[in-house]
């Protein structure tokens, strides 16, 4: 079920809200896990299985090491627990596409398997993987209600597209929380400005997106190529970015302070502050369980540029289980080192040409490495790189419909602004200033309006971040 679908709109938003307020404090919680539960089995009740095996292993894990006196013991139980996550990761996301390599390389025909990754896998993995290593490091007791830790795991805001939730951030919400009706009021805007980024913004320039990326490279001009790269750069943002908001907004209606996950990434002066502003929680889950276990920065230059690149490398294995994604991984990673040598990531000059020099410099690396992420193989986005480089005006191109029209540029144009930080505080006006909050809630209520519109009017609604 999408968040940005008219069943969760008018069906399940509103009867698991209106259950929930009207619950009791001591239920509330299990109201929020039959829900999650529903939600979750709605699109694919068959791998429901496999979140409550993924529950059930993690429990028993972590119960295990808060029992264990022994370091030694409590490292095996943790590293036994974490196999077992990951096999379960592996087995759905990667075995056909490291079987397949194998076929190619050593020319042998092992037959793949029919298998359809689990809505949501990678994130609530993740999510378990967090609550072992909390307890492992003993920042956090072991859950002992197995209902909590559920619901952790499953909470639907953030089941099936994040934000990723460390469980040292949301333990103590889980056991009691205070629910204000401004909260709610807050969570049920924020919500709305997602579901307008998603519906409104995205989604348009998604139609446009795909046939352009349908084509050849050598099939498009020089313009086409560019406004395809250009567009597919705020689709994924307004696509995700108004996931989180949805999934944020949502959290904040029903007691939860979820942390941020996208913080204007385009107004990047650099390839290491543009992941500190994307995909917050994915860059700050690697960090504290997987980079700062490895050495961090503990161990000299050689050691730490190593160690970065390892993050990026993983993170594009995560994305998703295609050479791609491992490049586009290595894109990142050999840019984050070269920045950390040359120490663009601590240059703090304020003159307007070398601003404009880190912007423009930010630009190109982050464009070319979303082409890598977008294109179903690696030759495709060197064609596709070299027909946005290289300009021939004398070529007979076909004549395609893109699907460009006036609401795509206008999606476009409006796109372009709101991914600067000029409406960021929108949704928090203050209530003494009367006029102006009024008039933010009538644009957000036309906002919602017309979003819902163009939800019933059009049958192609996307989400990207589902195939990861």
């Amino acid at each position: 079920m999408l968040f940005s679908s008219m069943t969760f709109l008018f069906v399940f938003m509103p009867l698991v809200m209106a259950v929930y307020f009207l619950a009791k404090k001591e239920i509330r919680n299990y109201v929020l896990l039959i829900a999650s539960i529903i939600f979750y089995a709605w699109g694919e009740p068959r791998y429901l299985a496999i979140m409550i095996i993924t529950i059930l292993v993690n429990y028993a894990g972590a119960v295990l090491l808060d029992r264990c006196r022994s370091e030694r013991k409590r490292l095996w139980f943790v590293s036994l627990t974490i196999a077992a996550d990951l096999s379960f990761l592996f087995y759905f996301k990667y075995f056909n596409f490291v079987v397949d390599n194998i076929n190619g390389v050593l020319a042998t025909d092992f037959a793949l398997l029919d298998v359809v990754m689990p809505i949501g896998i990678s994130f609530y993995t993740f999510q378990a993987m967090s609550y072992l290593i909390d307890v492992y490091r003993r920042e956090v007791p072991a859950q002992k209600d197995i209902y909590k830790l559920s619901l952790y795991i499953v909470l639907f805001p953030q089941l099936v597209a994040g934000p990723i939730v460390k469980y040292h951030d949301v333990c103590a919400q889980i056991d009691s929380r205070l629910i204000e009706f401004k909260n709610v009021i807050v969570g049920f805007k924020r919500f709305i400005v997602g579901l307008a980024k998603k519906v409104l913004i995205a989604n348009t320039l998604a139609e446009a997106v795909d046939k352009i990326f349908a084509q050849a490279p050598e099939n498009l001009s020089t313009g086409y190529a560019w406004l395809g790269a250009v567009a597919y750069c705020l689709q994924l943002y307004y696509d995700f970015s108004g996931y989180s908001d949805m999934a944020i907004g949502l959290g904040l209606m029903f007691g939860f302070t979820f942390l941020e996950n996208f913080n204007y990434p385009y107004i990047s002066k650099s390839i290491t502050e543009f992941w500190r502003r994307w995909h917050i929680s994915l860059a700050t889950w690697f960090k504290l369980y997987l980079y700062i276990p490895l050495g961090g920065n503990r161990k000299g230059e050689v050691r730490t540029y190593l160690n970065l690149f390892t993050i990026f490398l993983v993170t594009g294995i995560w994305h998703g289980a295609a050479w791609s994604y491992v490049f586009w991984g290595i894109w990142n990673g050999i840019f984050i080192v070269f920045e950390r040598f040359i120490g663009l990531d601590k240059d703090k000059s304020n003159r307007w040409y070398a601003l404009l020099g880190k912007h423009i410099y930010a630009f190109f690396a982050i464009i070319f490495g979303m082409i890598i992420f977008r294109s179903e193989n690696l030759h495709y986005a060197y064609e596709y790189i070299c027909r946005m480089l290289h300009i021939d005006v004398t070529k007979h191109l076909p004549n395609y419909d893109y699907g460009i029209n006036n609401k795509f540029a206008l999606m476009l144009v409006v796109g372009l602004i709101c991914a600067m930080p000029l409406f960021r505080n929108m949704i928090y006006i203050k209530y003494e200033r009367k006029v102006v909050r009024t008039l933010v809630n009538i644009w957000l209520f036309i906002l919602f309006f017309w979003s819902t519109i163009s939800l019933a009017a059009s049958t192609y609604n996307p989400f990207i971040y589902f195939r990861f």
